[in-house]
């Protein structure tokens, strides 16, 4: 039986993705940025929360953690290297860590980069991802807690799951991503419709995730950096993909 998934925006940016399996009667939220309207929404739909998974230690992924474990006892799978910064962690997971939820492997991928325990948890089964802040939809999350190099490696662990695997990423940060985006590879055309739909999508209020490992391959600057076009843009045209990621990364952060 395929998961129930609904997605929650909660704050100015931030998503919750809501997990749930009708025969087993599992529910899970991946991160949790705002407990009362988590709690709101799953008792609006009548189910009972058995499960939090974790993608990182930083607040608004996290603050609702204590607020659902205490409403509904679920149980709060972290990763391991940041369960002391967890609320209420139950499961400290490590890379390649397969665990089971609703009838089905979850496998644990470690994303360091953004912070220095972040995973990804990927659903095989259901060709889904929970990418946190590693990938985003046309980006990548800030480096905060560890070199360039180590978010690059993390990144291509994303890159290489099959390209119809859907992405489910922490942000709403889409629309600025196409803009930066189209400053590496304005001549991409398949950038220029997708910034195009993604318009659309915003003006409507409508979110822009999940995006595809397929698509991010296809225009998104961070994982293109070994792309001769995308080389030349930032005038490397012979450096190792992993310095042009850098370099990328750099330029976002001062747009």
């Amino acid at each position: 039986m395929p998961l129930d998934i609904a997605l929650l925006p909660c704050h100015a940016d931030n998503y919750a993705v809501l997990l749930h399996h009708a025969a087993s009667g599992h529910a899970a939220v991946v991160d949790t940025p705002d407990g009362a309207a988590i709690e709101a929404e799953v008792d609006r739909r009548g189910w009972r929360l058995t499960h939090i998974l974790t993608t990182h230690h930083h607040a608004d992924h996290t603050e609702g953690h204590a607020r659902l474990k205490a409403k509904y006892g679920c149980t709060v799978i972290a990763p391991a290297a940041e369960a002391g910064m967890i609320p209420g962690t139950d499961v400290r997971v490590h890379d390649g860590a397969i665990f089971t939820f609703a009838d089905r492997d979850v496998m644990v991928i470690a994303t360091p980069g953004h912070t220095k325990g972040h995973v990804a948890y990927y659903l095989a089964a259901d060709g889904i991802v929970f990418a946190g802040d590693t990938l985003f939809a046309l980006g990548c999350g800030r480096v905060f807690e560890d070199a360039p190099e180590v978010m690059w490696r993390s990144l291509q662990k994303l890159a290489d799951l099959p390209p119809d695997t859907a992405v489910y990423c922490g942000h709403e940060y889409t629309q600025a991503n196409a803009r930066f985006a189209l400053t590496i590879e304005p001549d991409n055309s398949a950038l220029q419709e997708r910034a195009r739909i993604i318009d659309a999508l915003r003006a409507r209020g409508a979110p822009t995730i999940p995006t595809s490992i397929g698509l991010e391959l296809t225009t998104n600057p961070f994982l293109r950096t070994g792309e001769p076009a995308v080389k030349a843009a930032v005038g490397l045209p012979a450096a190792p993909a992993a310095q042009v990621f850098a370099e990328i990364r750099a330029r976002k952060d001062r747009f």
